[in-house]
This record gives C-alpha cells, structure tokens and sequence, in this order.
C-alpha cells in the first residue's frame, strides 16, 4: 500500500511517499541527492522491493525539489527537512535514516538526533569529484550508529577503496560492481543494471536484519 503527504518545514514543503509492509518490523526513511529527487533508481527498487520481506520505505521529496529548483540548497536546510520527515512518521518501529549521496550525508548528520537505529548510505560522497583532501569521512564516523554503505566501484566521489580500511566498527561496505555515482552501470560492464539493483536490496536486507531487527528492543 502506498500513501503520499505533503510534509510542513521551515524552508517549504516537502512530500512523504510511504511504501507499507502489512507487518512491518522496521521503517528506512530515505531522501535523495542534491540533483535528482526520489524517483532515483535505487531508491525506487528499495520502496519496490522491501515492504513485501516487512520493511517500510518512505522516500522523502525535499521542499527544494517540490519547489522546482535544479539544485539543491544548503546542507542545514536538508537536515531540517528530513527532521520534519521522521517527526511526522511518528512510528513504532525502529527506524532507519538513509538516502543517497547528499541524502546520505543528511542521514548520517541527523541520525542520533533521531534516536535513529541505523543509516544507509547510497552513494556517499566521500568527496568532491577530484578532490580527495576534502574529506567528508567525519559525517560518516559521527553517525555512531550501524550503518552500511552502498557504493559503486566507479564512483568519482569516493571509490570503495577510499574508505578506511578497516572500517569503523559500525560500518559495512557493500560494493556494485561496474556502479558509478547513480549506481548506473555500462552495458558491457561486470553486471546488469537488474543485478546491479538486486545487489542494492540484497545487502540493505540483509543487514537490516542482522543489525537492526536482530539488535531491536522488543516493544
């Protein structure tokens, strides 16, 4: 079952898609990236694919992207809409907060704030393309939450061998092969874009119930 509402913020309005599971056991709250909106491919084949193994989606529109802008505004701006967004849920479940690139730096800066139990980062943007010394690591290790990362092999702002290694003992790195930044990847590459998307959904299932179902405080 799918249910759209317009969320009040600060800087406009923004727009909740909820993707239902009939017996939910967790809700992935997730916004998009600073030029795309939620129409995403990865964020359409989570709402697509997760509600049936129990898991809410809910995509968040940004008010910059409801308005009709090109560009995203300034990173605040983002935090306190998908701070509207989470308080309007008001769910029971735990919940994750994700999103890809710009979404993902959003989530992990919001998280603790929420009392989230987990981020999932789509395409982090480590850093600007070509621009390695400006690091965003510290938004990823600030999160303090479980947190899995799900990056393509080819992505200019951070390349899965970028990341620490070893990775902060909250965060696992799941990689797509051939994937660039939109996780789209070539015809002639190691993976279809239909595997390349199953890839997606598996290890964000998957570590959704090993980290957060199987950590959860019974209700």
């Amino acid at each position: 079952m799918t249910e759209e509402r317009l969320i009040p913020t600060e800087y406009g309005e923004g727009r909740i898609v909820m993707h239902r599971a009939r017996r939910p056991m967790v809700t992935l709250l997730l916004s998009h990236g600073a030029g795309g909106g939620i129409e995403a491919r990865d964020l359409v084949a989570l709402a697509t694919q997760l509600p049936g193994q129990g898991i809410n989606v809910v995509r968040f529109e940004q008010p910059w992207r409801r308005a009709g802008r090109k560009v995203a505004t300034p990173p605040p701006t983002l935090d306190v809409g998908l701070r509207a967004a989470a308080n309007a849920l008001r769910v029971r479940t735990p919940l994750v907060v994700g999103g890809r690139s710009a979404g993902a730096r959003s989530a992990a800066r919001t998280a603790r704030g929420l009392g989230a139990s987990g981020v999932l980062a789509l395409s982090f943007p480590l850093h600007p393309p070509g621009k390695p010394e400006k690091s965003r690591l510290s938004e990823l290790t600030g999160a303090r939450v479980p947190m899995l990362i799900v990056q393509g092999e080819r992505d200019p702002m951070g390349r899965p061998e970028e990341f620490p290694d070893p990775l902060p003992a909250n965060a696992d790195l799941a990689v797509v092969p051939g994937a660039d930044h939109g996780l789209k990847v070539p015809k002639s590459g190691p993976v279809s874009e239909e595997d390349a998307m199953a890839i997606v959904v598996e290890s964000t299932l998957e570590w959704i119930v090993r980290e957060i179902v199987g950590n959860a405080t019974p209700v």
